[in-house]
């Protein structure tokens, strides 16, 4: 049985529209239908029921998918022991001191003993942690940035909150609104830093004031021996002195996994698929606040996203 079609019917399956399905897997929708039909055809039963409004599975389409996800479950598996042997054994992962990357990096050494795996701490004038330019094979980072020509896959979205010294007069608030914060000093992120990611983790009205910083780190110092304001997602750790107070009215940030959509390494695939597996709770657990998960979606072809949701 071809692989390439049941990739191409599980698509279709999940997205339960040609369009959508074409969309996600990157070519126009008449190959598609083409290939379905093939499916069909070779399989000598009608897999799918096609509407105006859309498709949905016969019972011999719902008995395939359930097949196809284990045929190609084990084929990646196949693929990246295969790659492994013949040498394909490292994997150079971008990250922003994300300790969510601990169970993962568990799991991921007890799948493949033998792989290499290399990090990359990355600067906040990517936020891609050097995906974009080529450094890493996958990031875990967070949104938002531009994901033209880069799959994503939410691990988890997470509220955001104020970075403060414990003397600031706004310390001991149990929520702050952006507005409240409007007069004061906000670290910026350095000038060629992606416009949707500067404007996310800069001060709302005017990013261009305030120390330039480039790693966590840095942004932590800078609001301890300045006192100026940062933002972090809630529930990550501080140093002593600093608090974080939660941001009533500031969309929230995803935890991602992002690797170029041109991609096809199984040891990225693997990556992925273990990441899946691993139960990301939410850091905005730690002050109360319970995991915001998101349906599966799929933007344009330029850059793809599809979460793990519950």
């Amino acid at each position: 049985m071809d692989l390439r079609l049941l990739r191409y019917f599980t698509a279709v399956a999940e997205e339960l529209h040609f369009g959508r399905a074409a969309a996600r897997l990157y070519m126009t929708q008449p190959p598609l239908s083409r290939a379905i039909k093939q499916l069909e055809d070779d399989l000598g039963y009608e897999l799918l029921r096609r509407s105006p409004t859309g498709v949905t599975l016969t019972p011999a389409g719902s008995a395939l998918y359930d097949e196809a996800l284990e045929l190609l479950a084990q084929a990646d598996r196949v693929r990246t022991r295969v790659a492994v042997a013949a040498g394909a054994s490292a994997v150079t992962i971008g990250t922003f001191a994300e300790a969510a990357g601990s169970r993962l990096a568990a799991a991921y050494r007890a799948a493949h003993p033998d792989v290499q795996v290399h990090i990359r701490e990355g600067d906040f004038a990517d936020p891609t942690a050097g995906l974009r330019a080529g450094r890493v094979d996958i990031a875990l980072t967070r949104t938002p940035f531009d994901e033209t020509g880069i799959t994503t896959q939410v691990m988890r979205t997470d509220p955001v909150g104020v970075v403060l010294r414990v003397d600031d007069p706004l310390a001991d608030h149990a929520s702050l609104h952006l507005r409240e914060l409007a007069d004061r000093q906000w670290f910026q992120l350095p000038a060629d830093t992606d416009p949707i990611w500067r404007s996310y983790w800069s001060h709302p009205t005017d990013p261009d004031t305030g120390p330039v910083v480039r790693t966590v780190h840095e942004c932590q110092q800078t609001v301890l021996w300045n006192g100026t304001v940062g933002l972090t997602p809630l529930g990550h750790p501080v140093p002593e002195g600093l608090v974080v107070v939660p941001l009533a009215d500031k969309p929230p940030s995803s935890l991602v996994l992002a690797w170029t959509s041109a991609a096809h390494s199984p040891l990225i695939r693997s990556f992925v698929d273990i990441a899946a597996t691993i139960p990301w709770e939410s850091a905005g657990s730690a002050v109360g606040r319970s995991p915001e998960r998101n349906p599966v979606v799929t933007a344009d072809p330029a850059g793809r996203r599809t979460d793990l949701a519950d």
